[in-house]
């Protein structure tokens, strides 16, 4: 499988700038499962820029209906 790193960065929402990851999903996303987190892209803009990717944050995202 081709990776579509530039098409997914255009997408992606992280305010990380360093992030070595952007673009590249399946890293992304291995490297946050790692730390019970979910990547930025699921995440509304107000909270993603709060790096607080957390399972318990986005559960309560989903309770307010806010994604």
């Amino acid at each position: 499988m081709e990776c579509r790193q530039e098409r997914n960065r255009e997408r992606c929402n992280c305010t990380y700038e360093p992030c070595s990851r952007k673009g590249v999903c399946c890293d992304c996303l291995a490297y946050h499962l790692r730390s019970r987190e979910l990547p930025a892209c699921v995440f509304p803009n107000e909270v993603e820029r709060t790096y607080d990717r957390s399972f318990e944050r986005f559960a309560r995202l989903v309770q307010e209906d806010r994604v």
